[in-house]
């Protein structure tokens, strides 16, 4: 995950732990179901984990654990069995624990006897909820200690603790157990060849809040995170593919993708990606920005419910501690954070050089889908601030590049996706001192410049439009100048804080293919570069190529192969023509994910593939992770070459899959206020059912700077019309 503190690691979560997602709550658990407070575990509902140990024990002993199977992000099957006390190797006793997160949590412990008799069991859980900041279970540090009452009482135990003026609470609700203060106790006989079973539910707050959180709202069964999810499929594109991996790979894109969502709390309207789980469960600029546009073929009002939250917490003053600057985007936003643990010490932190022209790339990308006029009307103003922190604070130093230095010690050091501590280094592996101006930065600055023209450009206000492309022009002849490093044959990651080339191969050169900063002459060296052996492990393009100083194939930032930056370097690839070196990209990511059950986490490490025959996990790594669990809809939006622009009448598909991949089938497509279908066999692409206005055109859709040229041309041609013949 880009952001959060990535100068401190998070403590592994070890083999086997099972992470269920709904929203902005989560939970970390063993293989077995229990957990345990000493590790990185526990129930979060807003960034506080309100539930630090859930351990079971029956007759004495904990499970044996047996398999454990996600059944939806939200829910889980643990299955285990109880060990013998007479030392046979085989138990009759076997034990289900079907767990469902929301604003908490609810679980069902059935118990089955397989024997011929009777069983007599003591069924325990033990519970402690020590209310700690996520921050402080993260990194291992918790310090603060809570004034804890416990009470016993009607089939429930209350547990309230205050901290200085904080005063939080958590209920269990047990019906049938013994209650004391510090468990729950079941004594049951279990017949033989039968089972018994109960339903235990926690929550936050008070007993009264148990009673609605868990309750199925109609009589079928399903739960509310159950329908849900049922709105969320009814919503988004039904798939069908040739090749049935990437089918289950692309419905586990969807599914993450879905429990990911969060809503604005002041406004529930509107639905944002948080960035991923564990840790990440919460509002980020730079990550769901990415994520919400990659998803736009999916689900386009992700990327505008993210646009309109971030707009509302746009920076407005000069804050060092936060580093909040006037039109600035924020970097993360968490829930329920206790002042001093977060970064900059406040709820929101605004420690990113990235997000601020991003926003306006995804205004620019959101224009394109068909969205009210009004609506995109309403986010100029926004719009018009950040090109300003673009202009005045992003360029400090007035040289034309966005550079990044934090304010305070402390803040993220690196502020771009790569934000670990060591994260940018020349080629020898020294660090680079900031000011820093990332690459991939000014490929941002420039498709923002590109955007904000466009919107003018179709405002009727010629002159700005104007003004923004010849920024965008000069931005494009100053960044080939100056970050070319001819000897190589691919361009420095950086330039930093004395102007002189950070020379390290990097995979940031892929983000400025995609935006069109690089100069046609050049990019077939970049490819070339891409997919040396240095740089493309087998699974995917290395964050850094292995013959550079820093390189470590374990590490976070330097050597890493992560999804997200691999679909934007193959879309990339693909918009300068190589088509080859991106279904090599894709295919590379599509058999990874076949090694995670078809999902695709944060990262994983850039061993080659021919030394290691499956890829190698980061340790960390979270999982599901917003963008990438976008990445495989990217690759593969990308090899289609699908991309509308409502607004200009059209719908473009052009796809190059790889023939691997099988013919393609999408329903319920959302495009224009409307559902359309798409069909791809043997690369032949038809679209059915567009709304009315709009045209299939088979080729590549213009890119934002083509549609600035054509806005510019439109304009002059409807000017010189309007002036009549030129005077004789």
């Amino acid at each position: 995950m880009a952001g959060w503190n990535a100068d401190t690691a998070a403590g592994p979560l070890g083999a086997g732990t099972v992470t269920l997602v709904e929203g902005s709550s989560f939970c970390i658990s063993s293989s077995n179901g229990d957990i345990h407070g000493d590790h990185p575990h526990g129930l979060f509902v807003q960034d506080a984990r309100i539930l630090s140990g859930w351990r079971l024990t029956v007759n004495g002993v904990a499970l044996e654990p047996l398999a454990a199977e996600t059944k939806e992000p939200y829910r889980a099957l643990f299955v285990g069995r109880v060990p013998r006390a007479d030392g046979y190797a085989d138990s009759p006793l076997i034990v289900e624990r079907l767990r469902e997160v929301g604003a908490g949590f609810q679980e069902r412990i059935t118990v089955r006897n397989y024997a011929l008799e009777p069983a007599g069991c003591v069924i325990v859980l033990k519970i402690e909820a020590d209310f700690a900041d996520l921050f402080e279970v993260k990194e291992a540090r918790i310090q603060r200690r809570w004034d804890e009452t416990r009470q016993a009482d009607g089939g429930a135990l209350s547990i309230r603790s205050t901290w200085q003026d904080v005063l939080k609470g958590m209920v269990v609700q047990a019906p049938g157990a013994d209650i004391t203060p510090e468990a729950v106790t079941y004594q049951v006989s279990v017949p033989a060849h039968g089972h018994w079973s109960t339903v235990l539910t926690v929550v936050p707050g008070t007993e009264e809040t148990v009673s609605a959180a868990f309750v199925p709202p109609s009589g079928d069964g399903f739960s509310p995170r159950d329908l849900r999810r049922r709105e969320w499929v009814e919503k988004i594109p039904v798939l069908q593919m040739g090749n049935r991996s990437i089918e289950r790979t692309l419905r586990r894109s969807y599914d993450d993708l879905g429990a990911l969502r969060i809503e604005d709390p002041d406004h529930p309207e509107r639905v944002v990606v948080a960035a991923g789980a564990p840790w990440f469960m919460t509002l980020f600029g730079r990550d769901s920005l990415w994520a919400s546009v990659m998803a736009m073929p999916v689900d386009p009002s992700l990327a505008l419910g993210t646009l309109q939250t971030l707009a509302d917490r746009q920076g407005t003053v000069v804050d060092p501690l936060s580093e909040e600057e006037p039109g600035k985007i924020l970097h993360e936003v968490r829930l329920d954070v206790s002042s001093g643990l977060s970064l900059g010490g406040k709820s929101n932190y605004y420690g990113s050089v990235d997000a601020t022209p991003l926003f306006l790339m995804v205004l620019g990308a959101v224009s394109r889908w068909g969205f009210a006029a009004d609506t995109i009307a309403a986010l100029l103003p926004h719009a018009d601030r950040a090109l300003d922190w673009i202009v005045n604070y992003g360029d400090k130093d007035g040289d034309g590049f966005v550079e990044y230095q934090r304010l305070n010690d402390q803040g993220l050091i690196n502020q771009g996706w790569k934000d670990s501590w060591d994260g940018i280094n020349f080629a020898d592996g020294t660090l680079a001192d900031p000011p820093i101006a990332l690459s991939e930065v000014q490929a941002y600055v420039y498709v923002a410049y590109l955007s904000r023209a466009w919107l003018a450009y179709d405002a009727g206000d010629t002159a700005f439009g104007n003004e923004l492309a010849d920024r965008a022009a000069r931005l494009k002849k100053q960044f080939n100048e100056q970050f070319w490093i001819p000897e190589r044959g691919y361009y420095a990651i950086a330039l930093d804080g004395k102007k002189r080339q950070v020379d390290a191969c990097a995979s940031n050169m892929g983000h400025c293919l995609l935006q069109g900063l690089i100069d046609e002459d050049k990019a077939p060296m970049v490819a070339e570069r891409l997919l040396s052996p240095e740089m493309f492990s087998g699974w995917g393009v290395r964050t850094l190529a292995s013959d550079m100083g820093a390189y470590n194939p374990a590490s976070y930032h330097n050597g890493s192969v992560w999804p997200h930056d691999n679909a934007i370097v193959a879309a990339g690839l693909l918009r300068y023509g190589f088509v080859d070196e991106a279904q090599r990209i894709a295919a590379g990511m599509m058999d990874a994910a076949e090694y995670s059950d078809g999902r695709l986490p944060e990262l994983f490490c850039g061993f080659s593939r021919d030394q290691l025959g499956a890829p190698v996990p980061y340790p960390t790594a979270c999982s599901p992770q917003a963008w990438a669990a976008t990445a495989p809809i990217q690759l593969v939006t990308s090899l289609m070459r699908y991309d509308p622009v409502v607004s200009a009448g059209g719908v473009w598909l052009d796809p190059v899959l790889p023939e691997s991949f099988g013919d393609l089938h999408i329903t319920n497509a959302p495009l224009g206020g409307g559902r359309i279908t798409i069909d791809i066999a043997g690369s032949v692409p038809s679209v059915h059912g567009l709304p009315e206005g709009l045209v299939f055109h088979r080729g590549h859709r213009p890119w934002m700077s083509e549609l600035v040229e054509q806005a510019d041309h439109r304009r002059r041609e409807a000017r010189r019309q309007a002036d009549g013949p030129a005077p004789v």
